[in-house]
């Protein structure tokens, strides 16, 4: 059986994702306003020094930008509650993640609790896939362990239902 290649608007999803969660690494790490490095994002594209520029300049490309600014802004927005959906189930503190594990669960965090339109399955999928590409060797069986936690707790009926 073959895998269905992604849909032009699911890479455009996935980039946007992807920028957010190098978003909020940076935020985490600078802490420089979220408006400062969306800015610095954009402007980037233009950036022929770096390193990896033609990756870098694809991924804006066909990002979706409005998705991008959604998840970016509002995941900083809502830190404080999203942190408390996900504390509960960790196996240590919060501060002892690994910054890009913690961005990538905040980032599933908000779409679990604010994006009802995409389902659950989808926001864990992403996150696996996220941490596959930014986060330690096994990280993505600890965000997939946490956001599947996450998403009984957020959307029981949801998860219930298709668990029949």
């Amino acid at each position: 059986m073959s895998e269905r290649k992604p849909s032009a608007a699911q890479q455009s999803r996935h980039a946007a994702r992807e920028l957010t969660v190098q978003g909020l690494y940076q935020w985490h790490m600078t802490g420089k306003s979220i408006t400062t490095i969306e800015a610095e994002f954009r402007s980037q594209v233009a950036d022929d020094d770096l390193e990896d520029h033609e990756n870098w300049v694809k991924v804006m490309e066909i990002a979706d930008k409005a998705l991008f600014h959604e998840l970016l802004h509002n995941t900083v927005r809502y830190k404080a509650e999203l942190d408390r959906d996900i504390s509960p189930l960790l196996d240590r503190r919060l501060e002892d993640l690994d910054a890009i594990e913690l961005s990538i669960l905040r980032l599933g965090a908000y779409e679990l609790s604010r994006r009802m339109e995409v389902p659950y399955r989808v926001v864990i999928n992403e996150g696996v896939e996220l941490a596959k590409s930014f986060g330690a060797t096994d990280g993505h069986k600890y965000v997939n362990g946490i956001l599947d936690k996450l998403a009984i707790r957020l959307r029981s009926a949801e998860v219930s239902a298709r668990r029949l």
